[in-house]
Protein backbone atom coordinates (compact mmCIF):
# COMPACT_ATOMS: atom_id res chain seq x y z
CA UNK A 1 0.00 0.00 0.00
CA UNK A 2 1.44 3.31 -0.72
CA UNK A 3 1.85 6.12 2.11
CA UNK A 4 -0.69 7.98 0.47
CA UNK A 5 -3.11 5.17 0.44
CA UNK A 6 -1.96 4.39 4.41
CA UNK A 7 -2.20 7.54 5.42
CA UNK A 8 -5.81 7.87 4.39
CA UNK A 9 -6.63 4.81 5.78
CA UNK A 10 -5.42 5.79 8.82
CA UNK A 11 -6.98 9.41 8.86
CA UNK A 12 -10.99 7.47 8.56
CA UNK A 13 -9.64 4.67 11.09
CA UNK A 14 -10.60 2.34 8.83
CA UNK A 15 -14.05 1.34 10.15
CA UNK A 16 -17.38 2.00 8.43
CA UNK A 17 -18.30 4.79 11.04
CA UNK A 18 -16.07 7.56 9.80
CA UNK A 19 -17.62 9.63 7.12
CA UNK A 20 -15.07 9.98 5.10
CA UNK A 21 -14.96 6.18 4.34
CA UNK A 22 -18.43 6.06 4.23
CA UNK A 23 -18.57 8.58 1.08
CA UNK A 24 -15.64 6.57 -0.76
CA UNK A 25 -17.51 3.66 -0.69
CA UNK A 26 -20.93 5.58 -2.06
CA UNK A 27 -19.09 7.16 -4.48
CA UNK A 28 -16.89 3.67 -5.90
CA UNK A 29 -19.69 1.80 -5.72
CA UNK A 30 -21.97 4.28 -7.26
CA UNK A 31 -19.16 4.41 -9.97
CA UNK A 32 -19.05 0.35 -10.26
CA UNK A 33 -22.88 0.43 -10.61
CA UNK A 34 -23.01 2.73 -13.66
CA UNK A 35 -20.37 1.35 -15.11
CA UNK A 36 -21.95 -2.18 -14.43
CA UNK A 37 -25.86 -0.31 -15.75
CA UNK A 38 -23.75 0.00 -19.48
CA UNK A 39 -22.17 -3.25 -19.56
CA UNK A 40 -25.12 -5.23 -18.92
CA UNK A 41 -27.48 -3.15 -21.19
CA UNK A 42 -25.18 -5.38 -23.93
CA UNK A 43 -26.91 -8.99 -22.42
CA UNK A 44 -30.64 -7.95 -22.79
CA UNK A 45 -29.66 -6.10 -26.24
CA UNK A 46 -27.62 -8.63 -28.23
CA UNK A 47 -30.22 -10.30 -30.43
CA UNK A 48 -30.68 -6.64 -31.33
CA UNK A 49 -27.20 -5.95 -31.41
CA UNK A 50 -26.87 -9.25 -33.53
CA UNK A 51 -29.52 -8.48 -36.20
CA UNK A 52 -28.05 -4.94 -36.47
CA UNK A 53 -24.87 -5.68 -37.19
CA UNK A 54 -26.02 -8.91 -39.14
CA UNK A 55 -23.24 -10.86 -37.20
CA UNK A 56 -23.57 -15.08 -35.43
CA UNK A 57 -24.08 -15.30 -32.39
CA UNK A 58 -20.32 -16.75 -32.21
CA UNK A 59 -19.20 -13.09 -33.35
CA UNK A 60 -21.07 -11.08 -30.96
CA UNK A 61 -19.43 -14.07 -28.24
CA UNK A 62 -16.21 -13.24 -29.38
CA UNK A 63 -16.25 -9.48 -29.12
CA UNK A 64 -18.00 -10.28 -25.58
CA UNK A 65 -14.79 -12.50 -24.97
CA UNK A 66 -12.53 -9.33 -26.45
CA UNK A 67 -14.23 -7.07 -23.83
CA UNK A 68 -13.79 -9.50 -21.05
CA UNK A 69 -10.10 -10.25 -22.17
CA UNK A 70 -9.02 -6.79 -22.15
CA UNK A 71 -10.69 -6.46 -18.40
CA UNK A 72 -8.93 -9.29 -17.48
CA UNK A 73 -5.12 -8.32 -18.83
CA UNK A 74 -5.80 -4.66 -16.73
CA UNK A 75 -6.32 -6.18 -13.89
CA UNK A 76 -3.04 -7.12 -12.49
CA UNK A 77 -1.21 -3.84 -13.25
CA UNK A 78 -4.07 -1.77 -11.73
CA UNK A 79 -3.73 -3.74 -8.67
CA UNK A 80 -0.10 -3.29 -8.55
CA UNK A 81 0.29 0.38 -9.27
CA UNK A 82 -2.35 1.06 -6.90
CA UNK A 83 -0.01 -0.77 -4.71
CA UNK A 84 3.03 1.32 -5.29
CA UNK A 85 1.77 4.95 -6.46
CA UNK A 86 -1.82 5.16 -4.77
CA UNK A 87 -5.65 4.03 -5.30
CA UNK A 88 -6.69 7.54 -6.92
CA UNK A 89 -4.10 7.24 -9.67
CA UNK A 90 -5.58 4.53 -11.47
CA UNK A 91 -9.61 5.13 -10.50
CA UNK A 92 -9.47 8.79 -11.65
CA UNK A 93 -8.41 7.73 -15.27
CA UNK A 94 -10.43 4.73 -15.27
CA UNK A 95 -13.63 6.42 -14.69
CA UNK A 96 -12.70 9.06 -18.02
CA UNK A 97 -11.85 5.91 -19.90
CA UNK A 98 -15.14 4.55 -19.57
CA UNK A 99 -16.93 7.60 -20.40
CA UNK A 100 -15.20 7.13 -24.03
CA UNK A 101 -15.86 3.94 -24.20
CA UNK A 102 -19.71 3.96 -23.20
CA UNK A 103 -19.76 7.46 -26.00
CA UNK A 104 -18.56 4.95 -28.41
CA UNK A 105 -20.98 2.50 -28.00
CA UNK A 106 -23.85 5.24 -28.33
CA UNK A 107 -22.33 6.95 -31.26
CA UNK A 108 -19.44 5.25 -33.16
CA UNK A 109 -21.11 3.10 -35.92
CA UNK A 110 -20.72 -0.48 -37.41
CA UNK A 111 -18.85 -3.49 -36.09
CA UNK A 112 -15.59 -1.56 -35.86
CA UNK A 113 -17.12 0.55 -33.81
CA UNK A 114 -18.61 -2.06 -31.46
CA UNK A 115 -15.64 -3.73 -31.14
CA UNK A 116 -13.75 -0.67 -30.16
CA UNK A 117 -15.98 -0.03 -27.43
CA UNK A 118 -15.94 -3.11 -25.82
CA UNK A 119 -12.21 -2.63 -25.63
CA UNK A 120 -12.03 0.41 -24.22
CA UNK A 121 -14.66 -0.12 -21.66
CA UNK A 122 -12.49 -3.39 -21.19
CA UNK A 123 -9.23 -1.21 -20.23
CA UNK A 124 -11.62 1.09 -18.53
CA UNK A 125 -13.04 -0.97 -16.34
CA UNK A 126 -9.87 -2.65 -15.78
CA UNK A 127 -8.16 0.31 -14.30
CA UNK A 128 -10.84 1.19 -11.90
CA UNK A 129 -12.02 -2.64 -10.40
CA UNK A 130 -9.29 -2.95 -9.05
CA UNK A 131 -8.05 -0.26 -6.88
CA UNK A 132 -11.62 0.84 -6.14
CA UNK A 133 -11.92 -2.49 -4.14
CA UNK A 134 -8.40 -1.94 -2.81
CA UNK A 135 -9.89 1.64 -1.77
CA UNK A 136 -12.64 -0.29 0.32
CA UNK A 137 -10.77 -2.71 1.75
CA UNK A 138 -8.01 -0.25 2.95
CA UNK A 139 -11.39 1.99 4.72
CA UNK A 140 -13.54 -1.04 6.23
CA UNK A 141 -10.48 -3.38 7.71
CA UNK A 142 -12.91 -4.56 10.77
CA UNK A 143 -16.04 -5.08 8.11
CA UNK A 144 -14.51 -6.00 4.77
CA UNK A 145 -16.72 -8.38 3.79
CA UNK A 146 -19.97 -6.43 4.15
CA UNK A 147 -18.28 -3.62 2.62
CA UNK A 148 -16.74 -5.32 -0.62
CA UNK A 149 -20.84 -6.94 -0.48
CA UNK A 150 -21.88 -3.61 -0.41
CA UNK A 151 -19.78 -2.54 -3.45
CA UNK A 152 -20.54 -5.69 -5.38
CA UNK A 153 -23.93 -5.01 -5.30
CA UNK A 154 -23.20 -1.96 -7.58
CA UNK A 155 -23.07 -4.28 -9.92
CA UNK A 156 -27.00 -5.79 -9.30
CA UNK A 157 -28.15 -2.00 -9.20
CA UNK A 158 -26.95 -1.92 -12.57
CA UNK A 159 -28.59 -4.99 -13.63
CA UNK A 160 -32.22 -4.19 -12.82
CA UNK A 161 -31.35 -1.07 -14.26
CA UNK A 162 -30.30 -2.25 -17.50
CA UNK A 163 -33.34 -4.69 -17.91
CA UNK A 164 -35.27 -1.72 -17.73
CA UNK A 165 -33.40 0.25 -19.45
CA UNK A 166 -33.48 -2.35 -22.22
CA UNK A 167 -37.28 -3.06 -22.45
CA UNK A 168 -37.19 1.09 -23.06
CA UNK A 169 -34.56 0.96 -26.11
CA UNK A 170 -36.28 -1.61 -26.99
CA UNK A 171 -39.47 -0.50 -27.74
CA UNK A 172 -38.98 3.53 -28.44
CA UNK A 173 -35.26 3.78 -29.66
CA UNK A 174 -32.78 1.70 -30.84
CA UNK A 175 -29.79 -0.27 -29.39
CA UNK A 176 -27.42 2.65 -28.91
CA UNK A 177 -29.58 4.72 -27.26
CA UNK A 178 -28.82 4.06 -24.00
CA UNK A 179 -25.17 4.38 -23.26
CA UNK A 180 -24.77 8.36 -24.25
CA UNK A 181 -26.54 8.97 -21.03
CA UNK A 182 -24.33 6.28 -18.83
CA UNK A 183 -21.11 7.89 -20.19
CA UNK A 184 -22.86 11.44 -19.73
CA UNK A 185 -23.18 9.58 -15.27
CA UNK A 186 -20.17 8.65 -15.27
CA UNK A 187 -18.37 11.71 -16.30
CA UNK A 188 -20.77 13.49 -13.07
CA UNK A 189 -19.02 10.42 -11.20
CA UNK A 190 -15.64 11.16 -11.77
CA UNK A 191 -15.81 14.59 -10.82
CA UNK A 192 -17.74 13.89 -7.85
CA UNK A 193 -14.90 11.38 -6.62
CA UNK A 194 -12.28 13.87 -7.88
CA UNK A 195 -14.26 16.46 -5.36
CA UNK A 196 -14.28 14.24 -2.47
CA UNK A 197 -11.07 11.99 -2.42
CA UNK A 198 -8.28 13.42 -0.54
CA UNK A 199 -4.84 11.71 -2.11
CA UNK A 200 -3.76 13.54 -4.67
CA UNK A 201 -2.82 11.91 -7.73
CA UNK A 202 1.01 10.41 -7.36
CA UNK A 203 2.83 8.64 -10.59
CA UNK A 204 5.64 6.58 -8.93
CA UNK A 205 7.82 4.10 -10.77
CA UNK A 206 6.64 1.89 -13.33
CA UNK A 207 7.89 -1.43 -12.86
CA UNK A 208 6.32 -4.29 -11.81
CA UNK A 209 7.31 -7.41 -9.68
CA UNK A 210 5.24 -10.07 -11.30
CA UNK A 211 6.75 -12.74 -10.50
CA UNK A 212 6.69 -12.01 -6.88
CA UNK A 213 2.88 -11.72 -6.79
CA UNK A 214 2.67 -15.02 -8.60
CA UNK A 215 4.86 -17.07 -6.61
CA UNK A 216 2.63 -15.55 -3.44
CA UNK A 217 -0.53 -16.70 -5.10
CA UNK A 218 0.35 -20.12 -6.07
CA UNK A 219 2.78 -20.95 -2.61
CA UNK A 220 0.17 -23.46 -1.31
CA UNK A 221 -1.69 -26.13 -2.69
CA UNK A 222 -4.54 -24.73 -1.08
CA UNK A 223 -4.01 -21.67 -2.74
CA UNK A 224 -3.62 -23.29 -6.29
CA UNK A 225 -6.80 -24.97 -5.58
CA UNK A 226 -8.61 -21.58 -4.81
CA UNK A 227 -7.73 -19.86 -8.14
CA UNK A 228 -8.31 -22.98 -10.05
CA UNK A 229 -12.15 -22.92 -7.79
CA UNK A 230 -12.81 -19.27 -8.63
CA UNK A 231 -11.50 -19.27 -12.27
CA UNK A 232 -13.66 -21.95 -12.83
CA UNK A 233 -16.82 -20.54 -11.07
CA UNK A 234 -15.85 -17.04 -13.00
CA UNK A 235 -15.91 -19.25 -16.11
CA UNK A 236 -19.47 -20.37 -15.25
CA UNK A 237 -20.28 -16.49 -14.65
CA UNK A 238 -19.10 -15.19 -18.33
CA UNK A 239 -21.14 -17.62 -20.44
CA UNK A 240 -24.09 -18.07 -18.17
CA UNK A 241 -24.45 -13.40 -17.70
CA UNK A 242 -23.93 -12.71 -21.26
CA UNK A 243 -26.52 -15.07 -23.19
CA UNK A 244 -28.92 -16.07 -20.49
CA UNK A 245 -31.50 -13.50 -21.97
CA UNK A 246 -31.09 -14.90 -25.20
CA UNK A 247 -31.53 -18.60 -23.92
CA UNK A 248 -34.58 -17.67 -23.00
CA UNK A 249 -35.77 -15.38 -26.14
CA UNK A 250 -34.15 -18.54 -28.29
CA UNK A 251 -34.26 -22.01 -26.37
CA UNK A 252 -37.41 -20.74 -24.30
CA UNK A 253 -39.85 -18.34 -26.64
CA UNK A 254 -39.47 -15.48 -24.37
CA UNK A 255 -39.96 -11.99 -25.63
CA UNK A 256 -37.38 -9.96 -25.87
CA UNK A 257 -39.39 -7.99 -22.97
CA UNK A 258 -40.48 -11.14 -21.06
CA UNK A 259 -36.55 -12.49 -21.12
CA UNK A 260 -34.96 -8.74 -20.23
CA UNK A 261 -37.56 -8.84 -17.04
CA UNK A 262 -36.74 -12.56 -15.92
CA UNK A 263 -33.12 -11.37 -16.26
CA UNK A 264 -33.84 -8.60 -13.69
CA UNK A 265 -34.56 -11.48 -11.03
CA UNK A 266 -30.70 -12.33 -10.85
CA UNK A 267 -30.52 -9.13 -9.84
CA UNK A 268 -32.82 -8.22 -7.74
CA UNK A 269 -31.54 -11.56 -5.60
CA UNK A 270 -27.74 -10.16 -5.52
CA UNK A 271 -28.99 -6.61 -3.67
CA UNK A 272 -29.75 -8.95 -0.93
CA UNK A 273 -27.51 -11.98 -1.56
CA UNK A 274 -24.28 -10.45 -1.73
CA UNK A 275 -24.54 -8.23 1.88
CA UNK A 276 -25.44 -10.82 3.45
CA UNK A 277 -22.97 -13.50 2.19
CA UNK A 278 -20.21 -10.87 2.69
CA UNK A 279 -21.11 -10.10 6.49
CA UNK A 280 -21.66 -13.84 7.27
CA UNK A 281 -18.10 -14.30 5.45
CA UNK A 282 -16.91 -11.98 8.17
CA UNK A 283 -18.26 -14.12 10.92
CA UNK A 284 -17.95 -17.52 9.74
CA UNK A 285 -16.14 -19.47 7.02
CA UNK A 286 -16.10 -17.66 3.79
CA UNK A 287 -14.95 -20.81 2.14
CA UNK A 288 -18.32 -22.90 3.57
CA UNK A 289 -20.13 -20.07 2.67
CA UNK A 290 -18.79 -20.00 -1.09
CA UNK A 291 -18.97 -24.18 -1.47
CA UNK A 292 -22.71 -24.01 -0.22
CA UNK A 293 -23.66 -21.01 -2.91
CA UNK A 294 -21.46 -23.29 -6.28
CA UNK A 295 -23.24 -26.10 -4.69
CA UNK A 296 -27.39 -24.05 -4.90
CA UNK A 297 -26.31 -22.82 -8.22
CA UNK A 298 -25.24 -26.19 -9.67
CA UNK A 299 -28.57 -27.76 -8.93
CA UNK A 300 -30.85 -24.88 -9.32
CA UNK A 301 -28.61 -24.56 -12.89
CA UNK A 302 -29.83 -27.77 -14.10
CA UNK A 303 -33.77 -26.92 -12.97
CA UNK A 304 -33.10 -24.37 -15.62
CA UNK A 305 -32.51 -26.17 -17.96
CA UNK A 306 -35.01 -29.49 -16.99
CA UNK A 307 -37.94 -26.67 -16.39
CA UNK A 308 -41.16 -27.57 -17.88
CA UNK A 309 -43.24 -25.31 -16.74
CA UNK A 310 -42.13 -21.18 -16.45
CA UNK A 311 -43.19 -21.05 -12.90
CA UNK A 312 -40.20 -23.79 -12.24
CA UNK A 313 -37.97 -21.83 -14.36
CA UNK A 314 -38.50 -18.61 -12.22
CA UNK A 315 -37.86 -20.19 -9.22
CA UNK A 316 -34.59 -21.96 -10.82
CA UNK A 317 -34.00 -18.85 -11.66
CA UNK A 318 -33.84 -17.26 -8.41
CA UNK A 319 -32.14 -20.22 -6.45
CA UNK A 320 -29.52 -20.04 -9.09
CA UNK A 321 -28.83 -16.09 -8.53
CA UNK A 322 -28.95 -17.10 -4.95
CA UNK A 323 -26.09 -19.17 -5.35
CA UNK A 324 -23.62 -17.69 -7.66
CA UNK A 325 -23.98 -14.02 -6.42
CA UNK A 326 -23.15 -14.89 -3.19
CA UNK A 327 -19.75 -15.94 -4.56
CA UNK A 328 -18.29 -12.64 -5.69
CA UNK A 329 -17.49 -11.08 -2.44
CA UNK A 330 -16.56 -13.94 -0.66
CA UNK A 331 -14.14 -14.71 -3.47
CA UNK A 332 -12.36 -11.36 -3.17
CA UNK A 333 -11.97 -11.58 0.58
CA UNK A 334 -10.61 -14.62 0.56
CA UNK A 335 -7.59 -13.46 -2.02
CA UNK A 336 -7.88 -9.85 0.12
CA UNK A 337 -7.33 -12.27 3.63
CA UNK A 338 -4.20 -14.12 2.37
CA UNK A 339 -2.42 -10.86 0.62
CA UNK A 340 0.12 -8.75 2.46
CA UNK A 341 -1.46 -5.02 3.47
CA UNK A 342 1.66 -3.69 0.60
CA UNK A 343 0.59 -6.19 -1.78
CA UNK A 344 -2.85 -6.21 -1.44
CA UNK A 345 -4.11 -4.98 -4.81
CA UNK A 346 -1.11 -6.71 -6.58
CA UNK A 347 -2.84 -10.17 -5.09
CA UNK A 348 -5.94 -9.53 -5.38
CA UNK A 349 -4.88 -7.88 -9.34
CA UNK A 350 -3.30 -10.55 -10.49
CA UNK A 351 -6.00 -13.33 -9.04
CA UNK A 352 -9.02 -11.51 -10.70
CA UNK A 353 -6.52 -11.50 -14.14
CA UNK A 354 -7.19 -15.21 -13.81
CA UNK A 355 -10.51 -14.97 -12.94
CA UNK A 356 -11.49 -12.66 -15.67
CA UNK A 357 -9.28 -14.19 -18.24
CA UNK A 358 -11.66 -17.52 -17.49
CA UNK A 359 -14.76 -15.39 -17.48
CA UNK A 360 -13.92 -14.75 -21.13
CA UNK A 361 -13.81 -17.56 -22.60
CA UNK A 362 -17.43 -18.04 -21.04
CA UNK A 363 -19.23 -16.17 -23.60
CA UNK A 364 -17.37 -17.23 -26.48
CA UNK A 365 -17.48 -20.83 -25.08
CA UNK A 366 -21.56 -20.64 -24.74
CA UNK A 367 -21.94 -18.64 -28.40
CA UNK A 368 -19.80 -21.53 -30.32
CA UNK A 369 -21.85 -24.45 -28.25
CA UNK A 370 -25.11 -22.88 -28.80
CA UNK A 371 -24.24 -22.72 -32.48
CA UNK A 372 -23.24 -25.92 -33.25
CA UNK A 373 -25.05 -27.59 -30.67
CA UNK A 374 -27.42 -26.23 -28.23
CA UNK A 375 -27.89 -24.45 -25.00
CA UNK A 376 -28.49 -27.28 -22.83
CA UNK A 377 -24.93 -28.75 -23.84
CA UNK A 378 -23.40 -25.14 -22.79
CA UNK A 379 -25.46 -24.99 -19.54
CA UNK A 380 -24.72 -28.89 -18.83
CA UNK A 381 -20.53 -27.85 -18.41
CA UNK A 382 -21.24 -25.25 -16.43
CA UNK A 383 -22.91 -27.98 -13.85
CA UNK A 384 -19.79 -29.75 -14.29
CA UNK A 385 -17.52 -26.68 -13.45
CA UNK A 386 -19.11 -25.76 -10.61
CA UNK A 387 -19.39 -28.86 -9.11
CA UNK A 388 -15.34 -29.40 -9.30
CA UNK A 389 -14.78 -25.86 -7.52
CA UNK A 390 -17.34 -26.35 -4.45
CA UNK A 391 -14.90 -29.80 -4.13
CA UNK A 392 -11.82 -27.92 -4.32
CA UNK A 393 -12.87 -24.87 -2.15
CA UNK A 394 -14.06 -27.80 0.66
CA UNK A 395 -10.22 -29.74 0.19
CA UNK A 396 -9.15 -26.22 0.73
Amino acid sequence: MSETTRQGANATGGESGSGYATRMLLVVSLGWAVLQTGRFLLSPLLPAIISSLNITEATAGLALAAFQGVYAITQYPGGEYSDNWNRTTLILPGLAVLVVGFLLFGLAGGLLGFLAGTVVVGFGKGLFAIPSRALVSDLFTARRGRALGVYAAGTDVGGLLASGLAVLALTYATWRTPFVPIAAVLAAVTALYALWTREAVSVGSPSLDAAGTVRRLVASSRQRETLLAFSLFYFMVGGFINFFPTYLAQARGFSDGLASATFAIVFVVGLTIKPLAGGLGDRYSRRHIAVAGLLLCAVSLTGIVLAQSRLVLYVAVFATAAGYKAGFPLADAIIMDEAPADGMGADLGAARALFLGANALGPAYVGVVATYADYAVAFGGFVVCLLVAAALLLRG
